[in-house]
């Protein structure tokens, strides 16, 4: 079963105007009135833009016929002929678009064409940019107003079923920006051929090039941040297919960023490169990926198979979190000291030393690489369960964290752990490994905590009823682990433009 986390509103659609947005058919457009108005002995000039740019082939017509008193089905028809060769032979997407609609599919994030065009030139150009791009196409033939009424935009929430203010609609102009944010939309402006200023819900661009999935979520879920730590299990290769099934794990989660443990050598930048995201590797062992910039790397970029690695991340708006990954030894196993061997507490936390001296070492790296003005998040598997667990056992690791000031971000948002006690291991193991049919102690040893940041929720995450061990190679979910998944309130964080590079 997936645990979701809440409290969050994703985004459920990209809607993207389609002249001087998505194809340079603004500057045709522009041809096409010049050379009409021309002939019929008008000049344009930077004066007449609001009757063209962002305006349907009837509202310019009209326009025009005002001015010039030519008729207005006739103009109209000249402006339909003029446009129409130009776009067969002189479409050329925008920089970055495409490649801003691929990411967007590989993230599964619907996508519309909404323009002020009618259907037969938005055909031309749905061909040319590849339609299969888009769920939905909204034209000036769809709607009985076009832009800058909001109709069009309303239109293509109801046929993509999702709420406008979940939505980013991408535009050029002020008439196309009027109607995305009349119909309740967050707008990002790229302006093509007249300025657009920033706004309130709008955020101004100078290029496609400029803007990521995370940029347009950051759009209508701002100041939030999700953190996943997730063991790979020697890279997933237990289980068949494993890379696709992390790629659908990591999409569905709608992680930011993810602190990787068993990498088992590539697998950070393997799954950085299919999402399009940002990684670190250090060592065999561990790696973070992020959708956001990584602007530094602190600790040992070369540490062994155990330990801890990080990096600084940049979030919109200039603000900085250092995110840590962290894997801790696996021997000796408290639990199994304490359910198969009878251990007392004493004896359980003496046998913590080699985890304890471990984290410490690294509390120290963070303390002498980080800034304490930046938030910081250190995700891991730590080997060893929460003193916050067990009251009957001081677990010396994470009470260590806790006394560098870093906080359980599960146990922040489920505080009770007999009613949440939010195992990581094991999904796949429900019989120890020795073949002597003694329950596999279940326990969370997997965490994500934080210092200078707000828990909005936290959750464990396992896909699928997965089968157990050593029938595992079929599984949905590919490790041995559970992934833990934070939403943190990064408004919280501090403000800084500056960037360690």
């Amino acid at each position: 079963m997936t645990h979701r986390t809440t409290g969050r509103r994703s985004l459920q659609a990209v809607l993207f105007d389609m002249d001087g947005t998505l194809v340079d058919t603004e500057r045709l457009w522009w041809e096409a009135v010049e050379e009409v108005a021309g002939g019929l002995g008008h000049v344009l000039t930077g004066a007449d833009q609001p009757h063209v740019l962002g305006r349907p082939v009837e509202h310019t017509a009209a326009w025009l016929a005002g001015v010039t008193g030519a008729p207005g089905e006739e103009t109209a028809g000249e402006l339909h002929r003029q446009f129409a060769d130009r776009v067969r032979t002189g479409i050329v997407p925008r920089p970055g678009a495409r490649e801003l609609l691929d990411a967007l599919a590989r993230e599964g994030v619907p996508t519309a064409l909404v323009t002020a065009s009618p259907r037969a030139v938005a055909d031309t150009v749905l061909e040319a940019l590849g339609a299969g791009r888009f769920a939905v196409s909204v034209t000036a033939d769809d709607t009985g107003r076009t832009k800058p009424a909001p109709d069009p935009y309303l239109a293509a929430c109801r046929a993509l079923g999702v709420d406008p203010a979940a939505c980013v609609a991408v535009e050029d102009t002020q008439t196309g920006v009027t109607s995305a944010e009349s119909a309740g939309c967050a707008v990002l402006a790229v302006p093509s051929l007249a300025p657009i200023a920033p706004a309130a819900g709008r955020t101004v661009v100078g290029s496609l090039e400029e803007v990521t999935p995370a940029r347009l979520r950051a759009m209508v879920a701002p100041g939030e941040l999700r953190v996943m730590s997730w063991n790979l299990w020697f890279g997933g290769t237990k289980v068949d297919g494993y890379r696709e099934k992390q790629l659908k794990v990591i999409t569905e989660s709608g992680a930011d960023v993810v602190g990787l443990q068993e990498t088992y050598g590539d697998a950070a930048r393997e799954l950085a490169d299919a999402l399009g995201w940002y990684h670190h590797r250090a060592g065999d062992n561990l790696g973070v990926i992020s959708r956001h910039p990584i602007t530094a790397v602190l600790g040992d970029p070369d540490v062994g198979f155990y330990g801890g690695a990080g990096v600084r991340i940049e979030l919109d708006g200039g603000r900085r979190v250092d995110v840590w990954s962290v894997h801790l030894d696996c021997a000796p196993y408290g639990p199994y000291e304490a359910r198969f061997d009878g251990l007392a507490a004493a004896e359980l936390i003496a046998h913590e030393s080699g985890r304890l001296a471990r984290m410490r070492e690294i509390l120290r790296r963070i303390a002498d690489t980080g800034d304490a003005s930046v938030p910081l998040v250190l995700t891991g598997d730590f080997n060893a369960p929460s003193h916050l667990d067990r009251p009957e056992v001081a677990w010396p690791v994470t009470r260590a964290a806790e006394e560098a000031g870093l906080r359980d971000s599960y146990r922040e948002a489920h505080p009770d752990p007999v009613r949440d006690p939010g195992h990581t291991w094991s999904p796949v193991h429900a019989e120890h490994e020795d073949g002597s049919g003694r329950p596999e102690p279940q326990d969370r040893i997997d965490f994500v905590l934080h210092r200078g940041l707000t828990v909005l929720d936290s959750r464990t995450v396992v896909t699928g009823t997965p089968r157990t061990w050593p029938d595992v190679a079929g599984n949905e979910w590919p490790s041995d682990h559970a992934a833990v998944v934070t939403v943190f309130a990064a408004a919280a964080a501090v403000a800084d433009r500056r960037t360690a590079r």
